[in-house]
C-alpha cells in the first residue's frame, strides 16, 4: 500500500502521488471511503491511475462519479474506459455533453488534420450535468462548481475551501489554456473568468496542468492584461472583437498617407 500524500486536506493529485507526470493533473477528492475523480487524461494511462488508486486503499466501488473539467481530449479520452472499470457515472457541464457523448474529434481537439493528429475519442454517456453555483458533495466535503468559460465553453472549476481546482484557466507561469475557435474559446469570457478568480478570496490555485500556486492579484493582472489585448489583435483571427490596425489602414488609404520617410515616386 502507498502512503497518501494529499496536497490539501481531502485532495490528492495522482501525478504528484505517483512521483511522475503521467498526463494532465487528476484530482482525487475524498472523505472517508467516498471519493471522486476530476479528469483522467488519456486512455493509455487509465490503468496506471487505477493501480495508484488501489494502492492508496480507496475502494473502487465507492467512486461517486468521474468529473470532466471540460471536453478536451487530453483530459477526458480515458473517461469511457475508466467508467467501465469503476461502474460509476460521469459528470460534466451541459456544453460538454454533446461532444463527449458523440465522440466528436473536432471539438475535443482529438483530430487536427494540419498537424497530422488523429486520436480516438471514445464516446461516453453523461449522467449528471452541473453548472455554476451547483455543489457536488463527497462525504462531508463540498465542491462548489464554477463555470469559467474562455478556454472552452464547458470549462469548469471547483472550489473547496480556500482552494480552487482551476482547470485550464491559468498556470503558474502565467500561460492560459489554448485559445481555439474549434473547441469553443471566447476571449472576452476568458477575461471575465480570470477576473473572477483574481477577485475571489481563494488562496491557492490547483490547475489542470503543472504545479499549484498562490492566487496573487499582481500576477493575475499581468495575464489578464495580456489576454484582454487579444481582443484587438489579429493573433486569434475571428475570436478578436476588432483589429484597430485596419481602422488606421482605412484612414491612411483614404488620405493617401505613407509612412514617414517614404514618398510616392514623382
Amino acid at each position: 500500500m502507498l502512503t497518501r500524500k494529499p496536497i490539501f486536506p481531502g485532495i490528492i493529485e495522482l501525478n504528484f502521488q505517483a512521483g511522475e507526470v503521467l498526463g494532465c493533473n487528476v484530482y482525487l477528492i475524498y472523505d472517508c471511503d467516498e471519493w471522486l475523480l476530476i479528469d483522467i487524461g488519456y486512455e493509455d494511462t487509465v490503468e496506471d491511475f487505477v493501480e495508484i488508486i488501489r494502492q492508496l486503499d480507496f475502494p473502487l466501488s465507492q467512486c461517486k462519479t468521474l468529473v470532466a473539467t471540460h471536453a478536451d481530449v487530453d483530459h477526458i479520452q480515458g473517461l469511457a474506459k475508466l467508467k467501465q472499470i469503476l461502474k460509476t457515472t460521469v459528470t460534466a457541464h451541459p456544453n460538454a455533453v454533446k461532444p463527449l457523448e458523440s465522440g466528436d474529434t473536432l471539438v475535443t481537439l482529438a483530430e487536427i488534420e494540419a498537424q497530422n493528429l488523429k486520436l480516438e475519442m471514445p464516446p461516453v454517456t453523461i449522467e449528471h450535468q452541473v453548472n455554476d453555483g451547483d455543489v457536488i458533495k463527497v462525504g462531508g466535503i463540498e465542491l462548489e462548481v464554477w463555470h469559467t468559460p474562455g478556454h472552452t465553453d464547458s470549462q469548469l472549476a471547483f472550489r473547496v475551501g480556500d482552494v480552487l481546482l482551476s482547470g485550464d484557466n491559468i498556470y503558474r507561469d502565467g500561460c492560459i489554456g489554448a485559445i481555439d475557435a474549434h473547441h469553443g474559446s471566447d476571449i472576452k469570457a476568458f477575461v471575465g473568468s480570470l477576473e473572477r478568480i483574481r477577485d475571489s478570496d481563494v488562496h491557492w490555485l490547483a490547475p489542470s496542468h503543472g504545479p499549484m500556486f498562490r492566487n496573487d492579484k499582481a500576477f493575475m493582472n499581468k495575464t489578464i492584461d495580456r489576454v484582454r489585448g487579444y481582443l484587438e489583435m489579429a493573433d486569434f483571427g475571428t475570436l478578436a472583437e476588432r483589429w484597430p490596425l485596419m481602422d488606421q489602414w482605412d484612414d491612411e488609404v483614404a488620405s493617401g498617407t505613407l509612412p514617414e520617410g517614404l514618398q510616392l515616386p514623382s
